[in-house]
């Protein structure tokens, strides 16, 4: 961090299935952290918000178990915590939505929910305005979705890019760079967007993990043991 500018006070917030959570769920905050935190950001915190049953993506288990999954592979970390905010909603959140409403939460002193406390207790100056920068944590898969019709509406990417900032964490195979470069609402926006190549490769996935539990296969180092024991005693995503 520059010594003559204070640092901007930063929370990343991850949304998604979590559907087990994986080390790779756990490492993107860690890239994510280790690059803003040489930019000039005091990263307060971060935060994983799983998403309502509504989803109903094929072969989600229910919200409570994502839940527990998130609460045991996030044991390890003294900064990450879980947001159940979106899985106690009445329907499915738009991402927008549910950006706006940790920000405003973050922001307010007398927060109620326990993520924000533990955040704020991570700041020795807490003086109103907290002026807690939010920005939403993702994949490339994320930001390719934008493209797909009809699943996300222009204003909302404007919301979310402008608004709060995308921090990008690249895979071997993808170049956000070049979808970057092919959209225009996106180019207009690329200030606003950061991407963090990931040196060390790791193709980890949920969906990945998923097929390996059904064959009976092991999964052992790809995610924690916590979770493992979880997914064995409620047997979950058997064949």
């Amino acid at each position: 961090m520059s010594s003559c500018l204070k640092p901007t006070r930063t929370v990343l917030l991850a949304v998604g299935s979590f559907n087990p959570p994986t080390n790779m769920h756990m490492r993107i905050f860690e890239l994510a952290k280790d690059f803003l935190q040489k930019n000039d950001h005091e990263v307060l915190g971060g935060i994983i918000s799983p998403v309502h049953d509504q989803y109903a993506k094929k072969g989600l288990v229910s919200a409570s178990q994502r839940c527990s999954m998130v609460k045991l592979a996030i044991e390890t970390s003294n900064w990450i915590n879980i947001s159940e905010w979106e899985t106690q909603q009445e329907g499915w959140s738009r991402t927008a939505e549910t950006l706006r409403f940790h920000k405003t939460a973050l922001n307010d002193i007398h927060s109620e929910y326990e993520w924000a406390k533990q955040i704020h207790a991570k700041m020795p100056d807490k003086e109103s305005p907290l002026n807690i920068n939010l920005k939403l944590l993702c994949g490339a898969d994320l930001i390719e979705s934008f493209a797909v019709p009809g699943l996300w509406k222009d204003e909302d990417i404007q919301d979310i890019v402008c608004n709060y900032g995308l921090i990008v964490i690249s895979r071997s195979g993808s170049n956000p760079q070049l979808f970057i470069y092919e959209s225009d609402l996106l180019t207009r926006l690329q200030r606003n967007i950061s991407i963090v190549p990931e040196w060390i490769p790791n193709e980890i996935s949920s969906t990945k993990i998923r097929r390996a539990l059904r064959r009976e296969e092991s999964v052992r180092y790809l995610i924690s043991d916590s979770v493992i024991n979880y997914i064995q005693s409620n047997h979950l995503y058997t064949s």
